[in-house]
C-alpha cells in the first residue's frame, strides 16, 4: 500500500460538502495528491465527481479548505460544448490567431504582440495537438456543432493540453469514446509528466496510472502501482481479512459455549454446595459465608467469560469492517432461455441513415459484440432492431420478446418506487414476487421502496436492468447500448454477473473491451458503412 504523496499539488484539509437539501457527501475529508498520475476509484455515490468539481472550483465546500498549486485544467463528466463555437475558440487560441494574422497583414499595433506573447507557433501547435488526438479533419475555423460527443471530449482535452496546466483533472474521460479515440487518450495519459487525477472505471486507462486512491466511506486509501497492482494487493488483503473473519466468528461461538458451560458448572456447584450444607447441618452463618464465597467466585468466572466474549465480538466487528461488502447480484432467469436453433433476429437488406446497411441472421442464445467508431450508427441500429426507428429500406424481423437498454437510463418513472417501476414491466406479478426478485438485484427492504429519482447512477442502472430482465414476457433478446458508461467497477462486475445468468440472445454495443471479453461472446460484428464479422478484440 502506498503512502500519501510528500510533494503536494492538491491538498484538501477537513473538507466538508453537503447538497442544498442537507444530504452530506464529504465530512472532514483529507486528500493530498502529488506528482504523477493518480487513479481515483470508488463505488457510485462515493463522491468522486463531487470531489473533482470541488477541486475545480465548480462547487463551494461547506467547510475546510482546498489548495491547488499551479494552473488547473478540468475535463468534466458529461461534457457539452456550445455548438456555435469555432474550433479555435474552443481551443482558447482565437485571439492569438487573429493577432498573428493581423501582424502578418502588416498591422503592427502593440496589442497584437501582447495577445501573442511568445506563442508564435500557436497554429502549428494546435494542429499538432489535434492530429495527436485523431482530430486532424477539424479546421480551426469550423464550428463545433458538427462534432460527435466523443470528438467534443477530445477537443476539450486538446484545449487543456494547449493550455499546459500544472494539474489536470479528468472525470470519466473515456465515456462516449470509440476504440481509436480511447487509444489516443491512453497515449496522452501515459505521456503526461505533470500532476493528473483521473476518475474512471476504465480498467485499461487505469493501467497507465502510477497510484490508485480508493475513496470509500469518506476516506481515501492509497495503493502503489496501477490498477492491476491494486487488484492483486486488494485480493491478498481480502483473503487475509476473510480468514480473520472466519477465525473471529469461530472464536465468538467458542466464547459463547464457554460462557454457557461455565454457567452450568457454577449452577451445579451452587446446588451441590447447598445440598452438602443441609446434609451436614452447617450453622446458618457458616452456610451464608460459603454461599457468598461461591457467589463471588461464580461472579468472577462469569465476568471473565463475559469479558472474553465481548473481546471476541469486538474482534469480529473489526474483522467484518475489513471485509468489503461490494455485494454480488445472484439471479436465475430460466424463462429467458432460447433453443439453439431458434431464429431470434433477422435483418434483411436493412438500410439506415447515412447509407449504412445491415444483414444479419441471429439464432439461439448467441452473444454478439457490436463495435465501431463513434457516429458509425450503432445506437441507431439497436433502436431500429427494438422497433423505435423504422429502417429506410429492408425488413427487421424479431420473432421473440426483446428489450432495449439505451445509453440514457430514462426507462424508469422518477416519481415511482423501484418496486412500482418493475411492476410496470411485469403487471401480473404480485408484490411479494417482485420484492423477492428485486432482492437478488440488491434492492432489499426499504431500498425497494426508494423513488427512482433518489437512486445513484449505479442503483438506477441496476433497477433498470431488473425491470428489463424481470419483464413479462421475459426478454429472449436483450439489446444493450454502452451499458458500462458511468458505472463504477463494482457495478460493472454486478452487470457481468447478471448477464451470466441471462440465457437469451444478447447484442451489446460497447467500447469497453475488458467488459466485452467477460461476456462469453460468440461473435464480434463491426458497423462501418455495413455490418461485418471481425476477429475477437
Amino acid at each position: 500500500m502506498a503512502h500519501q504523496p510528500t510533494t503536494t499539488a492538491v491538498l484538501c484539509t477537513e473538507l466538508s460538502f453537503e447538497w442544498p437539501d442537507g444530504k452530506p457527501v464529504l465530512d472532514g475529508f483529507q486528500l493530498a495528491v502529488g506528482p504523477g498520475r493518480t487513479g481515483l476509484i470508488g463505488l457510485n455515490g462515493a463522491g468522486k465527481s463531487t470531489l473533482m468539481r470541488l477541486i475545480a472550483g465548480e462547487l463551494t465546500p461547506t467547510g475546510g479548505t482546498i489548495r491547488v498549486d499551479g494552473e488547473l485544467g478540468y475535463l468534466p463528466q458529461g461534457l457539452t460544448l456550445d455548438t456555435t463555437l469555432r474550433v479555435d475558440e474552443a481551443l482558447g487560441i482565437r485571439g492569438a490567431r487573429e493577432a498573428l494574422h493581423a501582424i502578418e497583414s502588416g498591422d503592427t499595433d502593440q496589442r497584437h504582440f501582447d495577445a501573442i506573447g511568445d506563442d508564435w507557433d500557436v497554429e502549428e501547435r494546435a494542429r499538432a495537438t489535434l492530429d495527436r488526438l485523431g482530430l486532424h479533419r477539424l479546421g480551426l475555423d469550423r464550428t463545433t456543432g458538427e462534432l460527435s460527443g466523443g470528438e467534443a471530449v477530445l477537443l476539450r482535452l486538446a484545449a487543456l493540453l494547449m493550455a499546459r496546466p500544472d494539474v489536470l483533472l479528468l472525470d470519466e474521460p473515456t465515456n462516449n469514446l470509440d476504440r481509436a479515440a480511447r487509444e489516443r487518450l491512453y497515449e496522452t495519459v501515459a505521456g503526461w509528466n505533470g500532476v493528473m487525477l483521473i476518475v474512471s472505471h476504465d480498467r485499461e486507462l487505469l493501467r497507465h496510472v502510477d497510484q490508485i486512491a480508493d475513496l470509500r466511506g469518506g476516506e481515501v486509501t492509497w495503493y502503489g502501482g496501477n490498477f492491476e497492482d491494486y487488484e492483486r494487493t486488494l485480493a491478498a488483503q481480502q483473503e487475509t481479512a476473510e480468514r480473520l473473519l472466519r477465525n473471529a466468528e469461530a472464536d465468538v461461538q467458542r466464547q459463547k459455549r464457554d460462557l454457557a458451560d461455565a454457567r452450568v458448572r457454577l449452577d451445579r456447584s451452587a446446588a451441590y454446595g447447598k445440598k452438602r450444607s443441609v446434609t451436614r447441618n452447617d450453622p446458618h452463618i457458616f452456610a451464608g459465608m460459603l454461599k457468598r464465597k461461591g457467589q463471588e467466585t461464580a461472579g468472577r468466572l462469569q465476568g471473565m467469560h463475559t469479558e472474553r466474549l465481548e473481546e471476541a465480538k469486538a474482534r469480529l466487528s473489526a474483522a467484518e469492517e475489513a471485509v468489503r461488502d461490494d455485494a454480488e447480484i445472484r439471479i436465475d432467469l430460466p424463462r429467458t432461455a432460447v433453443p439453439a436453433g431458434r431464429t431470434v433476429l433477422t435483418l434483411d437488406k436493412v438500410r439506415l441513415p447515412y447509407g449504412t446497411t445491415a444483414d444479419l441472421d441471429l439464432r439461439g442464445p448467441e452473444r454478439i459484440a457490436l463495435v465501431g467508431r463513434n457516429g458509425a450508427g450503432k445506437s441507431t441500429l439497436l433502436r431500429t432492431i427494438a422497433g423505435e426507428l423504422a429502417p429506410l429500406e429492408g425488413e427487421v424481423i424479431t420473432p421473440v420478446p426483446l428489450r432495449h437498454l439505451p445509453q440514457r437510463l430514462d426507462l424508469l418513472d422518477d416519481e415511482r418506487s423501484v418496486v412500482e417501476n418493475v411492476k410496470l414491466f411485469a403487471p401480473a406479478a404480485g408484490d411479494n414476487a417482485v420484492r423477492a426478485r428485486l432482492a437478488r438485484f440488491l434492492f432489499r427492504g426499504a431500498r425497494a421502496d426508494q423513488p427512482a429519482a433518489t437512486l445513484s447512477g449505479g442503483e438506477r442502472f441496476r433497477a433498470t436492468l431488473a425491470a428489463l430482465l424481470l419483464a413479462d414476457p421475459p426478454p429472449q433478446l436483450l439489446l444493450l447500448d454502452e451499458p458500462t458508461n458511468n458505472l463504477d467497477l463494482a457495478s460493472v462486475r454486478q452487470l457481468t454477473q447478471a448477464l451470466a445468468a441471462y440465457r437469451g440472445a444478447l447484442i451489446v454495443a460497447s467500447h469497453d473491451l475488458p467488459f466485452l471479453r467477460g461476456l462469453g461472446l460468440t461473435r464480434w460484428l463491426e458497423l462501418d458503412g455495413e455490418l461485418r464479422a471481425v476477429e475477437p478484440m
